[in-house]
């Protein structure tokens, strides 16, 4: 198996990184399991290549600092981190520190599989398969004001109750705003949106 189809696994939780080291290798990816990201970190080498899938919450160090140690030290593989559903925030600031993606427990099979092909696929083109800021400016554009506002409490990393409660409206509301943003933008999930901001940020 080539190093390039190699993923390095780094979860405190014994189960969940065996179902995924049996998952990953039945999808035909060769595996490393990793008990925590200073076990991980320890093990590296300067041929360090594949793909990384972190947990974000782990004790020591965290997916978002374990993000911030390979860009001190100089790796520029892709790191996918795995979020809980209430750790929105987590999730956006990974985005910030340089994850490829996230995606939120409990996620289907097909889902990682797929952002991690994706994460392999796209190591040498950053961005390129996302819509230039050109396009992400048109998009946004079309939005409107309580939609602009929902996709701003998204990006703060809040969660749809606390949104709702800034607008002073319902969660039911915000969740139909939020459908609408991602459709508008032409983004498939919360991570895409997340990147497609961070695009317009970089450019301004």
């Amino acid at each position: 198996m080539a190093a390039i189809n190699l993923v390095h696994v780094v979860d405190d939780d014994v189960d969940v990184r065996k179902s995924l080291g049996f998952l990953l290798a039945t999808a035909d990816f060769a595996v490393r399991l990793h008990e925590s990201a200073t076990a991980f970190l320890s093990a590296v080498t300067d041929n360090l290549d594949g793909c990384i899938v972190s947990d974000v919450r782990m004790p020591g160090i965290d997916g978002i600092e374990l993000l911030r140690e390979l860009k001190t030290r100089g790796y520029k593989l892709p790191v996918i981190i795995m979020t809980g559903h209430a750790d929105v925030a987590l999730a956006v600031q990974a985005m910030k520190e340089g994850a490829a993606d996230f995606i939120e427990k409990p996620f289907d099979d097909e889902v990682l599989i797929e952002a991690i092909r994706s994460a392999l696929d796209n190591r040498s083109q950053v961005n390129a398969t996302h819509p230039q800021s050109a396009d992400i400016q048109r998009r946004l554009s079309t939005l409107s004001e309580r939609e602009r506002q929902v996709l701003e409490g998204l990006l703060s990393g809040m969660p749809n109750k606390t949104i709702a409660y800034d607008l002073g409206i319902s969660p039911r509301t915000v969740e139909i705003h939020r459908a609408n943003v991602m459709s508008k933008m032409g983004a498939g999930s919360l991570s895409h949106l997340v990147r497609m901001a961070l695009i317009i940020e970089s450019k301004s």
